[in-house]
Parts: C-alpha cells; structure tokens; sequence
C-alpha cells in the first residue's frame, strides 16, 4: 500500500499545519518528517479543505515550510505488561525513572477501546482509605471517581500520596494503581517515586509522566495514556484498578495552550471549546465492569482558589466525591486541611454507608457548622459570653475537627511507622463518644494529630 504523504505548510509553536497529498488522514493518525528521524506529529483536527492541524509530540527546531511529511498510518501506542510494575515511562513508553530498558512485546493505542456496555455496574461498595475525614465525611466508592479540589500549596499530592499508601498496602492482592502526572513538576514525581519506594507499595504502582516542562501536546496526550494503562490491567489482566491523576487541571491547560495555537474561539474563560467533549472523553473511558473495577482519584488545582473557574466546573459532573481542601484549614495547622462542609459524596446515604454512620454524620455535620457561626460569635464578644449550650457545641465542634487531624506515614519521613491507617469502625465509634460528651472536659488541643480515642485514654 502506497504511504500517504504531505507537506507542512505552517508551523505555529507545537501546532503543525500539514497539506496532505490524496486521500485525508484519519484523526489520531501520526506523521514523521521526512529526513528526521524520532520525529512525530498527530493529527488532530481539520484546518481547511485540503490540510489538517497536528500536535507536534516531538520539538519542531528542525522543521521547515514545505517538508515532506508522511503518514506511518498508526497511533500513539503505549507499553504493557507486568514489567511496568513499579517502573515509570512516559507517553512513549521510554523510561524516566532511571533504572534498565525494558523489552515489551504488547503495545496498546491510548485512545478508547470499544466500550462493552454490557458489563458496566454502578459502584455501590465503600472503599476504605484510613484516612478518618475522608471516610467518615466524604465517603469513597470502589469503582467511583473522586476530586481533590485545592489551591497551590493546601496538600493535594501530599493526601494522593497518602491514600495510595494506605489502600496499595490494604488491597495488594486484587489492586494495581496507576498514576498519571499532568503537568507537575519533575521534584513532585521524583519525591512521590521515593516515597513509594521507601514505603514498600511501588512494585504495585505503574506510573505515566508528562511534566510541566514538556510541551502541551505530551501534557495533554499523558491523561489518555495513563487512561490507556488502566484499560489494559482491568480487561486484560482483570485487576481492580486504582486511577490517580495528578494534575487534572492541568490536562485542561494543556487544551487551553493548544487551543489558543489553532485559534479556536474561546468559550467562557478563555478555555477551549472542546473542554467538555475533552473531559467527557476522559472520564467516561474510567468505568467499572462486573469483572473489574476502575476507581479513580484526581486532583484539581483552583486557580486563585476560585471554584468556580470553567477548568475546574468541567470535572464536577463526572465525581461520585468531591474533596476540597481549604487554605484556611491549613493555615490553621489541621491537616488534611479538608473542609468538610464544602466536601460532599454520593454514598452519604443510609443504604450504602449504614444508619449508624449516617447518623454519626448527620450530627457531626450539624456540630461542625454550628460551631463555624459561633466562631464568628465568640471572636467578637468571647467564649465565655455564650450560653451553656452553645459553649457545649462549640467545644464540640473544636474536638471533631482536631480529632480528624492525622499523621501521614508518607510525609512524616520515619518509614518506621507504618500504623497510621484507622479503620473507619473505630472512627464512627470515636464520634460517637464525642457527640455523648464523654469528653467534654478534655481541652481541645489534645485530639490534634492523634489517630484515635485510645491514645488519650492511654495518657
């Protein structure tokens, strides 16, 4: 068969016009220039009758107007196999982690693989993570998604990091994780690396990169590939798969960068308009099956800690669990700095977590926002000038959240200390004693970082 050939007819930042020759290619099809080898471009999107628009995945210094180009009629395919256990590449498969080359005998493309409806279920089992906000306030399905929304610097990766130690090292035996890092720094990836390492959970992650120094193309394109790798272990290895992106906002910046490259007319905020369609795309490949399932974790960076940005609103509609972790909380010193009254979940209902823990939850809740308004109180007329009931509930209210502060075994740098997971009975039963006031006469300060109720009783 006859290669199909084209020219490039303009170059514009790692957007590629190409005029091709006869027949049109097909979407996602890559071209190499003539002459230059490791060079690679995908098609992305018509520009006119007769040319289409590429994503320049390799850099463009050598290429010129008028380069033949030729069309390899493939997609970009990613290696798989059990050799990824442990191991991070990037979108083409080459190794980033410093450690040998790897033969691998099976690629798979990253885009979607034909959906079987048949076998779709809608998760209804709680997955616990050990982590005591979480579970009790904003409780996580196995086989949902779930959104870790928060500003620069409020402990997203940090609390990502944390629940793949935890649920890696509860569910070795049927669980394989997969990471995909969009347009975050080198130093996050390297540390994250380490930490699993030196917390014995890396020989289940298999990990994708595409950090904030490479070119949108590669940051776009990373999403799909670490979506391709947890297609292959749950339809082809049947593992349950754990999905965790890193940056998911990221993934839309690099849409937007493209996008702002073929001049699209922006929608709202400047964003593409194909941010939609793009997340659609994304998120509706990450389902469970009645074999396998596929639970997902991302994170989203707010800019200017404003939720309501489009990049950010884009994800929502896709969560089972939305996480937001607040500045303020932080610059408390409580950590995970989640904010539980702007946190929610689908699984917060008696049929799914029990009535004993929706009724803890309820009550909790209640407690934790009345003492938000009397906060606002007592800053302006004291303590002490509240009446004897809502002194009660706002030392309450302190307790539960300084009670749902907890170390992190992989941010406190002692490997030693393996013990932090609580499971989430002894959580519910701690609530319980809190809401009955059976330590109503312990200060506060004494439930920040601790893991449960025990602790105290032991001092």
């Amino acid at each position: 068969m006859l290669k199909q050939k084209g020219t490039i007819s303009r170059i514009k930042g790692h957007i590629v016009e190409v005029a091709y020759y006869n027949n049109p290619p097909k979407r996602y099809d890559l071209y190499t220039v003539a002459g230059l080898d490791g060079t690679l471009m995908e098609v992305y999107a018509s520009a006119s009758p007769s040319s289409v628009y590429c994503l320049a995945l390799t850099p463009t210094n050598n290429y010129t107007r008028g380069a033949e180009v030729i069309n390899t009629g493939k997609t970009l395919s990613l290696p798989v196999g059990k050799q990824l256990y442990g191991r991070a590449i990037n979108v083409f498969g080459e190794v980033l982690d410093g450690k040998e080359d790897m033969d691998f005998t099976q690629h798979v493309s990253i885009f979607a693989s034909k959906t079987n409806q048949d076998k779709l279920i809608i998760p209804s089992k709680i997955l616990e993570t050990g982590i005591k906000v979480l579970d009790f306030f904003t409780p996580l399905l196995s086989g949902g998604k779930i959104g870790l929304f928060g500003g620069a610097g409020v402990g997203k990766t940090v609390l990502l990091t944390e629940i793949i130690h935890n649920v890696s090292r509860q569910q070795k035996d049927s669980h394989m994780s997969v990471f995909a890092g969009i347009g975050e720094r080198s130093r996050e990836g390297q540390e994250l690396l380490e930490s699993l390492e030196s917390t014995g959970v890396l020989s289940q992650v298999s990990l994708v990169f595409g950090e904030m120094s490479q070119n949108p193309a590669v940051r776009y394109r990373t999403g799909y590939a670490g979506v391709a790798l947890a297609e292959y272990f749950r339809d082809i290895e049947q593992k349950n798969v754990l999905v965790f992106i890193d940056n998911m906002y990221r993934f839309a910046q690099a849409g937007y960068e493209l996008g702002t490259l073929m001049s699209q007319i922006p929608s709202e905020g400047g964003y593409p308009p194909t941010l939609a369609s793009d997340m659609a795309e994304l998120h509706e490949r990450l389902y469970s099956t009645s074999e396998s399932s596929v639970t997902t974790f991302e994170t989203i960076y707010v800019p200017s800690d404003d939720i309501t940005d489009p990049g950010v609103q884009a994800v929502l509609p896709y969560l089972d669990a939305r996480i937001v972790l607040s500045r303020w909380i932080y610059q408390e010193g409580r950590f995970p700095a989640i904010d539980t009254l702007a946190s929610n979940s689908s699984a917060l209902n008696p049929d799914t977590i029990g009535t004993k823990h929706y009724q803890c939850y309820l009550e909790a809740q209640r407690i934790v926002k009345e003492g938000v308004n009397l906060e606002k109180i007592a800053s302006l007329i004291g303590e002490t000038e509240l009446s004897q009931e809502n002194q009660k509930i706002y030392k309450r209210s302190k307790i539960i959240k300084n009670y749902m502060t907890q170390p992190f075994v992989t941010a406190s740098g002692d490997n030693s200390n393996q013990s932090t997971y609580v499971p989430l009975k002894n959580t519910i039963a701690d609530i319980e004693s809190i809401l009955n006031g059976d330590y109503d006469q312990t200060p506060p300060d004494t439930f920040k970082n601790m893991l449960t109720l025990a602790d105290i009783n032991k001092k």
